[in-house]
This record gives C-alpha cells, sequence and structure tokens, in this order.
C-alpha cells in the first residue's frame, strides 16, 4: 500500500499569494508540468510570465515561471526543469497535489501579441522550457484571428524532451476553443539535436537550409519582416543569436511600449 503524506502546506506571505496545487506530470527526469489554482483576482495575458517559489531559510526562494495556460483558463500551468542542486527546483519538483507553492500578485512580459505589430505568419522559436509562454499563446483563439498561420518550433537534445509533443503534433485537437482554427492555422515543429528524430539539428539550421518553409508552412521559404513576426524563448545563447540574426535581416525588435516585429523575453535574459 502506498503511503499517501498530508498537503504541505506553507505560511502566508504579504508579498506573494498562497496557490494550491492541483497536478503535477512528470515528463521525464529532466522536466515536469504542474497547475496550481487561480485566485480569482489574477490577471495575466497569453504569454507572460510570474514569479513562482517556495520558503526558504529567511524569506520565500522565487523564480519567474511563464504561465503556460491561456488567459481564460480556470487554472495556472507551468512547465519547469528539475536540477538536483537548484534552490527552488529541488523543492519544486517534488510537490504533489494539494500542497501549496507561492505565486506572485503581479504576471508581466514582452512575449504578447500587444508587443508585435500585424503580420500573417507568427513563429514561435523555442529550446526546452521556453516552450511554456507559446503553449499559453498558441492556445489563445485571439492568436489565430490575427495571423494566417501560427508556427511553433520547438527544439531539444532529446525524444524525451518534448513536452507536449502528442498534445500539439494533433494541432490541438482536444482543445475545444481553437481547436477549428488550429486545423488550418497551427503547425508544430519538432526538432531534437542530439538523437536520432524525424527533425534533427537547431532552429538555425531549419532556416538556414529552408526546411523550416516546406509543407504544410504556406508562404515565403526565408523569413520576411513585411510579413512574419518573430517570439523567441529558451536558452540566452539562442536568444542573443536569432535577436542579433534578425536585426540583421532587418526584423525591429518590439515591446509592450513600441510594437514590433520580433520579441523576446528580456527578464530571462542576462
Amino acid at each position: 500500500m502506498t503511503d499517501v503524506r498530508e498537503p504541505v502546506l506553507i505560511p502566508e506571505s504579504k508579498a506573494f499569494l498562497n496557490a494550491k496545487v492541483l497536478w503535477v506530470r512528470h515528463w521525464n527526469d529532466r522536466l515536469f508540468s504542474f497547475a496550481v489554482e487561480r485566485p480569482s483576482s489574477f490577471r495575466f495575458r497569453s504569454g507572460e510570465f510570474v514569479m513562482i517559489g517556495l520558503p526558504g531559510d529567511t524569506k520565500p526562494i522565487m523564480r519567474a515561471y511563464s504561465i503556460a495556460s491561456p488567459h481564460y483558463a480556470e487554472e495556472l500551468e507551468f512547465l519547469s526543469i528539475k536540477v538536483e542542486d537548484g534552490p527552488l527546483t529541488s523543492k519544486l519538483q517534488l510537490i504533489q497535489p494539494g500542497d501549496e507553492v507561492y505565486l506572485g500578485k503581479k504576471p508581466t512580459g514582452t512575449l504578447v501579441t500587444d508587443a508585435l505589430t500585424g503580420g500573417k505568419r507568427l513563429f514561435f522559436f523555442s529550446t526546452g522550457t521556453g516552450l511554456a509562454p507559446f503553449l499559453s499563446l498558441a492556445r489563445d483563439p485571439d492568436v489565430y484571428s490575427m495571423f494566417d498561420q501560427v508556427i511553433l518550433v520547438h527544439s531539444v537534445r532529446q525524444v524525451s524532451d518534448l513536452a507536449y509533443h502528442d498534445e500539439l503534433a494533433s494541432r490541438l485537437a482536444d482543445d475545444p476553443l481553437v481547436a477549428d482554427e488550429a486545423q488550418a492555422q497551427f503547425h508544430y515543429i519538432p526538432t531534437v539535436t542530439r538523437e536520432a528524430f524525424r527533425n534533427t539539428g537547431r532552429i538555425n539550421d531549419l532556416i538556414e537550409s529552408a526546411a523550416l518553409f516546406g509543407e504544410p508552412v504556406q508562404g515565403p521559404k526565408k523569413l520576411d519582416p513585411e510579413t512574419d513576426r518573430i517570439m523567441l524563448c529558451g536558452s540566452m545563447a539562442m536568444i542573443r543569436d536569432f535577436a542579433a540574426m534578425l536585426e540583421g535581416m532587418g526584423f525591429v525588435e518590439g515591446s509592450n511600449a513600441a510594437p514590433g516585429q520580433f520579441v523576446i523575453e528580456r527578464a530571462f535574459v542576462d
């Protein structure tokens, strides 16, 4: 018989909300997803991030996490790495339904459609857990009314790191709000760099070889600042390299104050 422990409740904080864990899903020994109850007062835009944490020795240990659920969802979903000696994730990966975590009160971020000008194709370029904000945006009906095509490219090292692969490969067929739009407009392109897979190599390799622009993606066989809008989230090296590449191609970085043709989440970049 499996022992079921009592939920771990945490002290209340003036700075943060206490949020109850609803479910936890472990993808492999490196990645897990979890969801918490959404406070009735919590509002956010699809693609934003918020602080998540647990008690520390003297104060809460908090980290920025992109919200993986769309703005209308009744729960707040997150995707996290597991770091054995990480100050937060070494503890966070052990959470179970019923436990509590700290939740920031004010979501923010630039990976939002408000920071982009209009276009025809919207590309999400992500590595690792950088997938999270694009899970939010890909499940937001408003995104499909703004762009003709929505293309999510997710690069990981190993096949088992492709979190949400089946849901995305089915073009979100089970999503009650965007299933019809996604079947016509959404394209998912996973690629793996260290194991055999149907797509191999880094995202920039797919761009340079034009492999990214084959069927079913429609339009120019290259990135075009006239028609394409791009969001980047993942490793710092990837973001820096891509931002420099895009600027060299004539793309202008956008922000909430001045929308542009591509955006990055600067909160995650040194």
